[in-house]
């Protein structure tokens, strides 16, 4: 079977896991110190957090930024559910808006326009973007929609390790920028995520809310400032993440090289669209989009039949039960969020795929695609 992806865990990975492990020191640590410093340099942040998951990154970001009821936060209509997840687990109000067919990011001018006649009883507090499969978003653009109407911006970096926008890291623009290091985002830790921030008291805050509120003083002592969440990464997954960090950039330049064959394979193909190939993309997952009456499913079943494993994208958010339900969607209210949920087929796509098993790929899914 050819995985739509797979992480890769090397030998000496597993050794350095395992000495951790027998030492018994498991818990946030000098490791956790340690990868926290290297992503910092890799990413040149200011400042960087190592938790538990990326959600729990979103998480603490809006915990850190007062977000609550009565606020409005303005997400893509197409992402995880994540991303509206953490907005109403601080009961605050997720604000759809519809994203491009060619990056499956935010779209600025729909952005503004949201924000400009936004009649609704919460108050606009925050934007959360998206750097959707690892494309960058338009951070000019987002930066100073966010500086006009004077609001936060929180990048949602999970698909984005790598990724630059005008020679420029990713999660380095917003106030807080958050990564994912699910076994299924360019390295991993198991679970795992990070923040990162150029706001000292802002990373004073995160880091207080990610280990109970707690605060330690120059003399040990510590004391409970506010009520926080344990979202600490144990010090033998910061050991993991931070070896794989150490060979991202070669995988980093396997998956362009793979992109490539796949764009070349796949471009003059007009039964399906490709992803636009923006300058910076870090390429952690290559999704086209089918044709409106193409089934995927029944793609899906053949191409596994040909030991070819694929999936969807990413969920319209407007079109889950829970958000349907809640505030009333209709269907049709972000055409393009819905397409792509409807008709996005993601492809494998990872550092241990070979360039062979993109052109069989490539040749299965256009044999289908005829018929």
């Amino acid at each position: 079977m050819i995985r739509l992806s797979q992480p890769i865990i090397s030998d000496e990975e597993i050794n350095e896991v395992t000495k951790v492990l027998k030492s018994g020191m498991l818990v946030q640590g000098k490791y956790v110190e340690q990868f926290e410093k290297s992503l910092k340099q890799y990413i040149g942040a200011d400042y960087t957090l190592a938790v538990s998951s990326g959600t729990a990154a979103l998480h603490l970001a809006l915990a850190a930024l007062d977000i609550k009821q009565g606020d409005a936060v303005f997400i893509p209509a197409f992402t995880f559910p994540a991303t509206a997840n953490v907005v109403e687990i601080q009961r605050a109000r997720p604000v759809l808006v519809d994203v491009e067919m060619d990056t499956y990011n935010i779209c600025p001018d729909k952005l503004e326009e949201s924000i400009k006649n936004w009649t609704g009883a919460e108050k606009p507090r925050a934007i959360i973007v998206v750097h959707e499969f690892g494309a960058p978003c338009n951070m000019k653009r987002i930066m100073g929609i966010a500086q006009k109407y004077n609001l936060y911006v929180i990048e949602d970096a999970a698909c984005a390790l790598g990724t630059k926008f005008q020679e420029k890291h990713v999660g380095t623009f917003g106030d807080i920028g958050c990564f994912s290091w699910h076994p299924r985002k360019a390295i991993t830790t198991g679970e795992g995520g990070a923040l990162v921030t150029k706001d000292e008291k802002l990373y004073t805050r995160l880091k207080m809310l990610r280990n109970h509120g707690i605060h330690r003083d120059e003399s040990g002592n510590i004391d409970f400032l506010l009520p926080g969440f344990n979202y600490r990464l144990t010090d033998f997954q910061a050991i993991l993440g931070d070896m794989q960090l150490k060979k991202f950039d070669q995988w980093l330049k396997k998956r362009e090289e793979l992109i490539n064959v796949y764009i070349e394979e796949l471009e003059d193909n007009h039964k399906i669209s490709l992803p636009f190939n923006i300058e910076g993309h870090a390429w952690q997952t290559f999704m086209v989009v089918l044709p409106i009456d193409i089934h995927r499913k029944q793609i899906m079943e053949w191409m596994f039949e040909k030991k070819i494993e694929t999936n969807l994208g990413a969920q319209a958010i407007h079109m889950l039960q829970y958000y349907k339900e809640k505030y009333n969607f209709d269907a049709n209210t972000y055409p393009i969020a819905k397409r792509l949920y409807y008709n996005g087929l993601a492809l494998p796509l990872h550092p241990a795929l070979l360039k062979e098993e993109v052109h069989f790929i490539c040749n299965t899914f256009k044999k289908i695609l005829k018929g």
